[in-house]
């Protein structure tokens, strides 16, 4: 399982796209992905629409993130949820956190 990650050309929308799972197994890989070389980054895109799963410790790294990013970053969106992942989104109110889209 792997994640990508794609900068727009001028370097400040990072989107990172999430594979079929998003658990646990990502940690690492999650974090390098919005704190390498996103000196520029002012908005992160989620993109989740290859994602089927979604556990509590993916909501975890999404918060961490936004934590972590919070200085420089003025827009948080997770894009693309299937049903599925989008009524754990809904349930765990990250609506309220993140543009939902």
């Amino acid at each position: 399982m792997s994640l990508d990650r794609v900068f727009s050309d001028d370097g400040n929308l990072l989107t990172i796209f999430i594979d079929e799972k998003f658990d646990f197994s990502q940690v690492q890989g999650f974090r390098a992905a919005y704190s390498e070389g996103t000196e520029a980054v002012t908005s992160i895109v989620i993109d989740l629409q290859s994602t089927e799963y979604m556990d509590s410790s993916a909501l975890g790294m999404l918060l961490n993130m936004q934590k972590a990013m919070k200085e420089n970053v003025t827009s948080f969106k997770i894009a693309h949820a299937k049903p599925q992942v989008s009524k754990i989104l809904q349930i765990a109110r990250f609506g309220k956190k993140f543009e939902l889209c």
